[in-house]
């Protein structure tokens, strides 16, 4: 059987590890969940296809529970170098084709990339750097960072702009450019069609960070 797009396996199921696997089977995924611990696994174990108890660092045991059947693996345990490394190795050897690591020291994401993972995440990080956006300026409802130093935020559209033409923002002024504009759950369009914001629109603005933080400020 060849790997199959939409099926994960989520190696650590403490906290972030859970979260992750829970969200992707919400999102009607095939997910595997494993961790040794058994009280882990039996608080996920009715919202997985599967959650096993079982020991990553043994890749006959992954073979044994079809992980090999996986398209993408996420290694989830960070405190445990050993076992993260031991687990991201046989998530190769097994031939699961896309592999995250999650990492918590520039030592641990140096061993992680020369394993060859597609990507290592350090989680707290991440959310920190969203949370300090956030708190610094409270219209800011996420941001997702793309690379090159561009990102899209989720940005509030705040009272004193209701009813006001979105080209009136002259966003162009500012080297960003809305890439939609959504009301509830309602996509109502984008950067030249003629939209009328109304207050708590929310903007997905897409630009530089020193551009969408002199564009907030101006508002």
């Amino acid at each position: 059987m060849s790997p199959k797009h939409g099926s994960f396996v989520v190696v650590g199921l403490g906290n972030f590890g859970s979260t992750v696997a829970t969200e992707l089977a919400r999102f009607d995924n095939y997910v595997i969940g494993i961790d040794r611990d058994e009280s882990r696994v039996s608080l996920v174990a009715e919202q997985l296809n599967q959650a096993l108890i079982l020991d990553a660092r043994d890749d006959d045991a992954l073979r044994d529970a079809g992980v090999a059947d996986c398209h993408t693996g996420l290694v989830a345990m960070g405190t445990d170098l050993e076992s993260s490394v031991l687990a991201t190795m046989n998530l190769k050897l097994i031939g699961i084709e896309t592999i995250w690591a999650k990492a918590t020291s520039k030592t641990h994401h140096r061993i992680l990339s020369r394993l060859g993972v597609n990507r290592v995440i350090h989680p707290e990080v991440e959310v920190g750097r969203q949370v300090a956006q956030m708190l610094h300026n409270p219209l800011v409802r996420d941001f997702v960072t793309l690379g090159n130093g561009y990102h899209v935020v989720n940005l509030t559209v705040p009272d004193e702009l209701d009813d006001a033409p979105l080209d009136d923002l002259k966003l162009r002024k500012f080297d960003l450019r809305c890439v939609g504009v959504m009301r509830g759950t309602e996509f109502v369009g984008r950067e030249g069609d003629g939209i009328v914001i109304k207050s708590d629109d929310r903007l997905m603005l897409l630009g530089r960070r020193a551009d969408l933080r002199n564009f907030t400020s101006s508002l």
